[in-house]
């Protein structure tokens, strides 16, 4: 399985198993904001943070071999996001150092959102689908699916 994304590690800190009398918090005072949950699914970028309809994606994370340009959104949904662009892959020939990048036309989608584990509160695409339309790099399928990491 090909990953798009790195994952970054985070330590957790242990919150605070009591809250004396004197700081207690009225009934009524709303959740914070970091408590509310997102109404828009993002999907999360090489560096952990989350995009909403970015212009562009780093696919390949580690070595930035093959990445998403031009992007323009027809929807951003609660389940999918759709949209258009140009995958564009080094051909690593004769080594990925000496490569050159190709552009090639593409629908893209984000799929199969579910909670962030960096942030359960949010919700993430864990998935990317690409189909290229106007021809494709020769060591990929017309209609290619990537899991997102975390």
């Amino acid at each position: 399985m090909i990953y798009a994304a790195m994952s970054l590690a985070v330590a957790a800190v242990p919150a605070s198993a009591s809250a004396s009398a004197s700081a207690s918090v009225p009934a009524s005072t709303p959740p914070s904001a970091a408590a509310q949950p997102r109404a828009d699914v993002v999907v999360i970028d090489c560096f952990s943070k989350p995009q909403v309809r970015p212009e562009k994606y780093l696919i390949a994370c580690g070595d930035g071999n093959s990445g998403l340009t031009e992007l323009k959104w027809r929807d951003w949904g609660r389940g999918v996001a759709r949209g258009s662009g140009l995958n564009v892959v080094n051909d690593c020939k004769p080594n990925c150092a000496a490569g050159k990048f190709h552009s090639y036309p593409v629908e893209v989608a984000f799929e199969r959102p579910a909670p962030w584990p960096k942030n359960p509160e949010q919700r993430r695409y864990t998935h990317l689908r690409l189909v290229f339309t106007d021809g494709r790099p020769a060591h990929l399928a017309e209609d290619v699916t990537y899991k997102l990491w975390p």
